[in-house]
C-alpha cells in the first residue's frame, strides 16, 4: 500500500488502532512495542484476520524503530494505563519518560511524519513530544477532543433516542476534569441540543462526558478505555492520510489563539496531509471562555510540574 502508519505501543489502544487502520485499508501498519514477541504476535493475528475482513493492509510487528522508517503518521499510545483511583495526572512522571524515549527514536526514522499523541496525561505528553521531536507545531497533535466529543455524542443520542450519526458535538480544553463541552455547538441534525432538552439534562450529560474515562476505568477495574480512543486516533489518521481537510477537535499548540499561549489545548482544527492546517477560532461566551481558560491553567500546571521532574 502507498501509505504507512506506525503505532507505538501494542497494548489495547495500540492494537485496536492497528486493527481499525488495517480494516479501513488506510495504510500498511507497523506495530511497535518493547515486549518481546507481543507486537509480532498481534500483527500476525491481525494479518490472519485479513482474509475474513477482506483487506490487503500489511501488518508488521517490531521491537525496534527501524521498521517504522518513512511513516506518514506515527500514533503513540505507549505508557502505563490508568487504574481505579488514579487520575490521568498520576501518570505524569512515568509516561513523560516513556514518551521522550519513544519520540526520540521514532523521529530519527520518520522526520516528515505527523505525530498523533494518545498517551495520558494527554496535553502534557503532547508537550514532551513537541519538545523532543523539534517538529513544527502543525505536525504534533493530541487525540482528546475527538474521543470526548464522541462520548458526548453517544450520551446525546441515547438520551434523545436518535441515531449517533445525527449527532455532532464539540468538546474543547484539556483532556481531563476541566474539559469544556459546548452544548450550543452540539447538535442533532443541525438542531442545537439546547432546543431539545432542558438545562438539567444537558448538565448531567456534560458531567458524564467529563467523567467518561473514569466511568470506564471504574467498571473495568484493571484497565482503561481502548475501543473508542483507538477509533478516535484512527479518524485523525484518516483525515491526515486522505488529506480530508476535516474539522475535528484536537489538542493543538496554541500561540495566541483563544488568548492562550504556548500550551497544547483541545480546539477545533482542520486536519490534512500536513497535520494541523488551520486552527478554527469560534466566538465563545464569557462563561465558555472562562471555562477554557481554567482548563488551560490546569494544563499549564501539569506542564510546570513535569518540568520540575526533569524528565
Amino acid at each position: 500500500m502507498k501509505h504507512k502508519i506506525s503505532v507505538i505501543g501494542a497494548g489495547n489502544v495500540g492494537a485496536t488502532a492497528a486493527q481499525r487502520i488495517a480494516e479501513k485499508e488506510l495504510a500498511d501498519v507497523v506495530l511497535v512495542d518493547i515486549l518481546e514477541g507481543v507486537p509480532f504476535g498481534k500483527a500476525l493475528d491481525l494479518s490472519e484476520a485479513a482474509p475474513i475482513e477482506k483487506h490487503d493492509a500489511h501488518l508488521t510487528g517490531a521491537n525496534d524503530y527501524e521498521a517504522t522508517k518513512d511513516s506518514d503518521v506515527i500514533i503513540i499510545t505507549s505508557g502505563i494505563p490508568r487504574k481505579p483511583g488514579m487520575s490521568r495526572d498520576d501518570l505524569l512522571a512515568t509516561n513523560a519518560t516513556i514518551m521522550k524515549s519513544v519520540v526520540d527514536q521514532a523521529v530519527q526514522y520518520s522526520p516528515q511524519a505527523v505525530l498523533v499523541i494518545v498517551s495520558n496525561p494527554l496535553d502534557a505528553m503532547c508537550h514532551v513530544a513537541f519538545e523532543t521531536s523539534q517538529f513544527p507545531k502543525n505536525r504534533v497533535l493530541g487525540m482528546a477532543g475527538v474521543l470526548d466529543s464522541a462520548r458526548f455524542r453517544t450520551f446525546i443520542a441515547q438520551e434523545l433516542n436518535v441515531s449517533v450519526e445525527n449527532t455532532h458535538a464539540f468538546v474543547l480544553g484539556g483532556h481531563g476534569d476541566t474539559m469544556v463541552p459546548l452544548p450550543r455547538f452540539s447538535t442533532v441534525s443541525g438542531i442545537p441540543i439546547t432546543e431539545l432538552m432542558d438545562q438539567a439534562t444537558i448538565e448531567r450529560l456534560v458531567k458524564r462526558t467529563r467523567e467518561g474515562g473514569a466511568e470506564i476505568v471504574s467498571l473495568l477495574k484493571t484497565g482503561s478505555a481502548y475501543y473508542a480512543p483507538a477509533s478516535a486516533a484512527c479518524e485523525m489518521a484518516e483525515a491526515i492520510i486522505k488529506d480530508k481537510k476535516k474539522i475535528l477537535p484536537c489538542a493543538a499548540y496554541l500561540t495566541g489563539e483563544y488568548g492562550i499561549n504556548n500550551l497544547f489545548i483541545g480546539v477545533p482544527v482542520k486536519l490534512g496531509k500536513e497535520g494541523i492546517e488551520e486552527i478554527i477560532q469560534i466566538k465563545l461566551t464569557p462563561e465558555e471562555d472562562a471555562a477554557l481558560k481554567k482548563s488551560a491553567e490546569a494544563v499549564k500546571g501539569l506542564v510546570e510540574a513535569m518540568k520540575k521532574l526533569e524528565v
